[in-house]
């Protein structure tokens, strides 16, 4: 032990003067890790040569060696384990909170102002279901033509190639159906057929 306490008391005398750049210090700590590196290793030794004592002892039988060996091995164990596992967790911990934060503004609600024009869809769908019951009380081949012509644009020719009906009957029957249907979206009772 003296011989450590020495090798600790030179150590000290290469420790740098005030003012003396960080090199120079950076070299007078050094030796300085070195002793404390052997203190730890001299403490090792022993520690373990005593630990060694007591597991002989509670091997021939000795309780309360085999329990203070326990309470030593335990200690050592818990101090040993808090320095890789505690960074360990609080890695994870660091982690899984960036991965929260991220999906949380991913994910953000934005406010809508009242400036936003959005769109009222209400009136449409009504709309929609309105003209689907008109069609309805028409003849088929009426509503037919009339879906193709009026509401999805195709253009005559093509309506007729798609219902085999004649471009003029494709003609006729458009005028007959919104005929019928304007009747019947003013309630006019005579508007049958």
């Amino acid at each position: 032990m003296n011989a450590l306490h020495d090798m600790a008391i030179n150590a000290s005398t290469f420790a740098a003067p005030s003012g003396v750049d960080d090199a120079a210090s950076d070299f007078a700590v050094r030796p300085q890790r070195a002793a404390q590196t052997a203190l730890r290793s001299m403490n090792w030794g022993r520690r373990s040569e005593q630990w060694g004592c007591l597991m002989v002892a509670a091997q021939g039988g000795e309780n309360e060696a085999y329990e203070i060996l326990l309470r030593e091995l335990d200690s050592w164990l818990r101090r040993y384990y808090a320095k890789p596992f505690g960074p360990w967790v609080a890695a994870i911990a660091r982690y899984k909170w960036i991965d929260h934060v991220r999906d949380a503004s991913r994910f953000a609600a934005l406010s809508l102002h009242d400036e936003i024009p959005t769109e009222d869809r209400g009136e449409a769908t009504i709309s929609a279901v309105l003209v689907d019951d008109l069609l309805r009380r028409l003849k088929p081949a009426q509503a037919r033509v009339i879906r193709l012509v009026k509401l999805q644009g195709i253009s005559i020719e093509g309506a007729s190639d798609a219902t085999g009906q004649s471009a003029s009957l494709v003609k006729v029957n458009i005028h007959r159906g919104l005929k019928k249907l304007a009747a019947l979206a003013t309630g006019d009772a005579t508007a049958r057929r």
